[in-house]
C-alpha cells in the first residue's frame, strides 16, 4: 500500500515539474517566431535551469519509489514531494512573471 502511494506522489511530482519544463519550452518556441520575441526567449532561458533541477529531483524519486523497502518509499515521497511544490510554485512564478512583463 505504501509502494502505491509512493508512486502517485512521485508521479504527479514528476507531472509538475515537466508542465514547467513544457511551459518553459513552448514560450521559447512561441516567441522565437514572433518578432521582438527575444526577451521571452531570454526570459525562459534563464529559467529552464530551475525546471531542469526540479524535474531531475522528481525523477529520481520516482526512481527511489520503485524500492521495495518502506524507507525509500518515505525518501521518495519526501523528496517527491519537494521537488513537485517547489516545481509548481515555480511554474507558478514563472507565469506571473510574464504576464506582468517582468523579463
Amino acid at each position: 500500500m505504501l509502494s502505491l502511494v509512493a508512486f502517485l506522489v512521485t508521479l504527479a511530482a514528476v507531472l509538475a515539474a515537466a508542465g514547467h519544463a513544457g511551459y518553459l519550452a513552448m514560450l521559447t518556441s512561441a516567441a522565437k517566431k514572433r518578432a521582438g520575441g527575444q526577451p521571452a526567449v531570454d526570459f525562459a532561458r534563464k529559467r529552464f535551469p530551475i525546471a531542469g533541477v526540479g524535474l531531475g529531483v522528481t525523477l529520481l524519486a520516482f526512481l527511489i519509489s520503485s524500492g521495495d523497502t518502506w524507507g525509500a518509499d518515505v525518501f521518495a515521497m519526501l523528496l517527491g514531494g519537494g521537488g513537485g511544490i517547489a516545481s509548481l510554485k515555480a511554474l507558478q512564478s514563472s507565469q506571473s512573471k510574464f504576464r506582468k512583463g517582468e523579463f
